[in-house]
């Protein structure tokens, strides 16, 4: 069977503790949820989902006077300001945000997103020179510059001032500017790092103004999508902002921001984290990925609804565009790992591969395989890398530590990007690898689910379910709910939205029915099938439908129930031992070794179940289903056996792949005498002679 997590980490509530919550007015599930986070008692379950907390004071961040005061002299004089952002929605809101409060002001100002393809990430040379040429003065970076240190020291030879501000991580050297605003540099005074490029430069602007809570009010829009989209840990002053910017996305002002919510579908209903890191922020992205990033940025600052209408549609032909382009790069990188790839960390090169789309492409693959990831687009004897990071492998740190053999790089923990010589990519996989195998040795990854507790299936009610909006708005550091329900039975099983993803009706042990639905999964994928005693890690939801609303759970991971998980991974490692050609025992031999009615059972099924003398198969789910039909318990291993035997014979081609087994039945009708099969007399002998 195929989990999505390796592990699952399910917390506990505390009974006395959900009563003191349900008495101060929050829901059963809403109370047992707070309390397994370890929120037990009302004041700490307010603090924690205070959506008013105040804002820190921009002058806690170092620097943050002098970048000020550089730009409110650059306002005063009348100088060339250039707002130099990312190509991502934090990037791009920070570059509208800051552009819009300066030209208020009265600068002269001009906004300079590079292009992905052409310039890569960050300051460059091409892009400085430019801005040069239009006699600009000042560069103020958002979401960008901290290990510009290159760059900065051209801007200072060509008698351009640099003011940085940045989130990200800081190497040990730091660019010579004018100012540089980050929280992550040394001697930073602010309390926390949790601000995202658009935060930093909210809080520039805020500095430059003296009216922090004007601008709170104006900008929380912005502010709200590069947060979430960046996917800033929502609390404190984070949270605050977040609050405010879901509301007047809601009532969006902006008309191209407007024209993007109706393109969506999202127009006129309520607007949450979800609503943006699912709808809004992969179709702004996609401007970037795609090399149109001028066409996001025109979206938010657009005033003619008309336009910001074609705005709008051209961002989501733009996300269509992009998935197909991210499908094609990653079946191309699952075929070159190959069917049975175990790998402790993936950096694979590609010589057509879009540099815009291999980050998402990353992303992917760290999560199927296990494992850090990274991607690496070929120009010549050079190559642009995305890397995605998995169970907390820190990708910034691995690459400072590879740096010599890198011409570039920056990021965070989690997501990070470099440059690199066509040469040095054998050497870079087999260190970063090494790296990746070590840190998994370690015991330090947690790649586990996080549940918040097993519930009982009374309590998903539409009512209990609605109630948990009181933990709104969700995402890092107040995550969307993941509840657990054990002992249910697949009661119905089928494939939807042309077989991409998998119904299901489940059986609950005090005889509720639920419907479940698990996206981005198939009945083979997942492995289970009708009759299956599973446990299911969901998030309750409600459905609605031509005015109708129902409860349903959105799958986050499935599972067999434990009996029947252990009892695999028992079969499981039984076949690996006689795979291997390892000693067993009489009775480890007797259970290999199947019967003549187990024999005729797996032929009938693959008879019965082929299409054109072929069928895809999960081994252990079909075990199951043989046993079903037959009437007779059919383990694992012993399906295996047959299967084997049957190819051994030439009745079958037999081919496993990562996922599943696939299957060509080959018989010409011939008598096959499977006595004299070598696999079934090895276990013959090891069983101590006697016949099947």
């Amino acid at each position: 069977m195929i989990v999505k997590f390796g592990a699952w980490n399910v917390s506990s509530f505390d009974a006395e503790q959900v009563r003191e919550l349900e008495q101060a007015g929050y829901g059963p599930l809403c109370a047992r949820i707070l309390s397994a986070r370890g929120y037990g008692d009302a004041a700490a379950a307010r603090d924690y989902l205070r959506g008013d907390a105040p804002l820190n004071s921009p002058f806690l961040m170092k620097d943050m006077k002098t970048a000020a005061d550089r730009v409110r002299l650059a306002v005063a004089r009348r100088e060339h300001i250039a707002v130099f952002g990312d190509y991502d929605v934090d990037g791009i809101t920070s570059t509208a945000l800051l552009t819009e409060f300066l030209r208020d002001m009265g600068a002269r100002v001009t906004p300079y997103i590079p292009a992905r393809l052409e310039e890569g990430y960050g300051l460059n040379e091409l892009a400085i020179r430019w801005l040069y040429k239009q006699q600009v003065n000042l560069i103020v970076t958002v979401d960008c510059g901290i290990t510009a240190n290159a760059e900065a020291e051209l801007c200072r030879r060509l008698g351009m001032d640099l003011v940085i501000t940045d989130h990200h991580e800081c190497k040990e050297e730091l660019p010579q500017a004018v100012a540089v605003v980050d929280p992550h540099q040394p001697g930073c005074g602010y309390p926390h790092t949790d601000l995202s490029g658009v935060g930093i430069a909210f809080q520039l602007a805020a500095a430059i103004s003296g009216d922090q809570a004007r601008l709170l009010e104006r900008f929380s829009d912005l502010l709200c999508l590069g947060l979430v989209a960046d996917v800033m840990p929502l609390r404190g002053e984070v949270r605050s902002m977040v609050v405010k910017g879901l509301k007047a996305l809601a009532r969006p002002t902006r008309p191209g921001l407007a024209a993007l919510m109706a393109e969506c579908g999202c127009a006129g209903g309520p607007v949450t984290t979800s609503t943006v890191g699912y709808l809004l922020a992969p179709r702004i992205n996609a401007a970037g990925r795609m090399g149109q990033v001028e066409l996001a940025l025109e979206l938010f600052m657009t005033e003619d609804p008309a336009r910001g209408r074609v705005l709008a549609e051209a961002l989501c032909r733009l996300n269509r565009e992009r998935q197909r382009v991210e499908a094609g790069i990653y079946q191309q990188a699952v075929a070159m790992l190959g069917p049975d790839a175990h790998p402790a960390a993936i950096v694979l090169a590609g010589e057509t591969w879009h540099q815009g789309v291999v980050g998402i492409v990353a992303s992917r693959l760290s999560e199927e395989y296990n494992c850090p990831a990274f991607l690496i687009c070929m120009d010549g004897d050079r190559g642009k890398a995305s890397s995605r990071s998995y169970g907390g492998f820190n990708l910034f740190a691995a690459l400072r530590q590879l740096s010599g053999l890198l011409e570039s790089y920056g990021g965070h923990e989690l997501a990070a990007g470099f440059t690199i010589r066509r040469e040095n990519i054998p050497a870079f996989r087999r260190a970063v690898t090494a790296m990746a195998a070590e840190f998994r040795a370690s015991g330090q990854a947690n790649a586990a689910l996080a549940v918040d507790c097993v519930v009982d299936p009374a309590l998903l009610t539409l009512e209990n379910i609605q109630e948990l909006n009181q933990l709104e708005p969700c995402g890092t550091g107040c995550p969307i709910p993941v509840l657990c329900l054990v002992d249910a039975v697949v009661f119905q099983l089928s494939e939807v939205g042309g077989g991409k993803h998998l119904r299901l009706l489940l059986r609950c042990r005090n005889g509720q029915t639920l419907p479940a639905i698990f996206f981005s999964q198939t009945a083979l994928r997942s492995g289970v099938a009708v009759g299956d005693s599973v446990e299911l890690a969901f998030t309750p939801q409600i459905n609605e439908f031509r005015g109708s609303r129902s409860v349903q759970l959105n799958v986050v991971d499935l599972r067999l129930s434990r009996f029947l998980r252990d009892e695999t991974e028992d079969e499981r490692g039984l076949y690996r031992r006689f795979a291997r050609r390892e000693h067993l025992e009489p009775g480890e031999a007797a259970r290999l070794l199947p019967t003549r009615n187990e024999f005729v059972a797996v032929w009938r099924y693959l008879i019965a179940n082929s299409q054109d003398s072929r069928l895809q198969e999960n081994f252990p789910c079909m075990g199951r289903k043989i046993s079903r039909g037959a009437a007779q318990s059919l383990s694992l291993s012993r399906t295996r056996i047959c299967l084997d035997v049957f190819a051994e014979q030439g009745l079958i081609e037999l081919k496993t792949t990562r996922r599943c087994c696939e299957i060509r039945i080959t018989s010409d009708g011939r008598k096959v005498d499977l006595d004299a099969s070598p696999i079934v007399i090895a276990l013959r002998a090891a069983k101590g002679g006697a016949r099947p």
